[in-house]
Parts: structure tokens; sequence; C-alpha cells
């Protein structure tokens, strides 16, 4: 019960904390991950320390993290101070020695980040920033990015939003009715796709231009 409490706590100060904090961690968001695993461990294996001693530190950590939040909203220098600045570690194809450096990169962790980009060659990218949160973004030149249709000068027509209306045999009415469509679309599709209940279907999505994607469920006739 102590291990499901605390569970639950630590899911409501993430679900606050916004989506962000969960795809990328600045260094305040780390820090504070770091610690609540410390703290989170602690009253579930010793019974007697009280439950909310170790819920009261978390959801103070968790609250300096949002106060933290804000000021960076606010204030472009303090946000600059708890989260850093941008480096570029690549400018006109060029490795920046010194910027290597400060932000401790080796050339082994750049020839990594930019393979991961399908990159090989240091020269094809104009600017290469390591961002706040860790990660690598590339810019390659215009003449190496890849080729596009608007520079090919075709007309392609988009797919739209996609909707999807079975997920592993289970139909979301939902997604079908949000998408225009009713059961008895639904069931045309089924028909026309040699199936006779959605069950037998892992996945249909269809997109708003009218395209649909369609999968059987592994091991269906």
């Amino acid at each position: 019960m102590r291990t499901i409490v605390i569970f639950l706590v630590l899911m409501l100060l993430m679900r606050i904390m916004g989506k962000r904090q969960l795809g990328e961690l600045q260094i305040s968001e780390l820090v504070v991950s770091v610690l609540t695993a410390d703290l989170a461990a602690i009253p579930m294996q010793d019974v007697g320390i009280p439950l909310i001693n170790g819920i009261v530190p978390i959801v103070v950590l968790f609250a300096c993290e949002l106060i933290i939040s804000d000021f960076g909203l606010r204030s472009v220098r303090f946000r600059a101070i708890v989260c850093g600045k941008p480096c570029v570690l690549i400018k006109d194809g060029k490795i920046l020695q010194r910027h290597m450096r400060r932000c401790r990169f080796t050339i082994d962790d750049l020839s990594e980040e930019l393979r991961s980009k399908s990159i090989t060659d240091v020269s094809r990218v104009q600017f290469a920033v390591l961002e706040t949160d860790g990660t690598l973004s590339t810019i390659l030149y215009p003449a190496e990015a890849p080729l596009t249709a608007s520079l090919m000068g075709v007309e392609v027509q988009p797919l739209g939003f996609p909707y999807t209306i079975i997920d592993s045999g289970r139909v979301l009415s939902n997604n079908l009715t949000l998408s225009g469509h009713n059961a008895s679309w639904l069931q045309k599709q089924l028909d026309a796709h040699g199936v006779s209940s959605a069950k037998e279907v892992y996945a249909l999505i269809v997109f708003e231009s009218g395209k649909v994607y369609f999968e059987k469920m592994e091991g269906a006739k």
C-alpha cells in the first residue's frame, strides 16, 4: 500500500509538471528525478518511517521545479543561468574545437550523434548545435539537404490528420465519428479486406484525405 501511494503521488506530480519534462530533461529536472528516486525508496523499504516523511520532500522538490520553470518562462537570463545556452559545435562545415572543449564533447561523441542522423561527413553540415537538453540539432547545407516535393515543383496531396478506427481489435467509436464515418462505412472496409469482425484487425487508420491503412491481426485468416 505504501508503494502504491507513492507511485500514485509521483504519477500525479509528473502529470502536473507537464509533458515536456517527460520527453527531455533539463539540469534542474534531472536533479529532481535523481533525488525523487532516493526519497521514494526510503519509505517503501522501511515501514518504520512514516509515509508522510517521504511524500513531503518529494512534493517540495516538485514544487521547486515548478517554481524554477515559471521563473524560466518569465526571464531569459534566469533560464540561461539554470538551463544553460545552446552551443554551436559545427559552423560552415568546420568543428569549433573551443566550443567542443567547453561542452566536454569528444570527436567520438560528435560522430555518434551525427551517425544517428545518417550523417558521416562533417563538411555537409552547415550548423550543428548542442541544445540545452543534450541533443544535437543539425542543419545541412541547402545543396546537401534531402530533395523535397516543393524543391522539385511537384504538388503533393496532403494525407491530412490520421484517425485510428480499430486498435488491436477494438473499435474506437469516438474516432470513427470524428473522422466523419459511421458503422456502415466501417463494415464496408472490413468486407473489402476480407474480414468479418473488427477483432481480426490489428490496426485500421483513416486519413482525412480518404486513404486507409489496414493490417490484420497476426494469425487471422
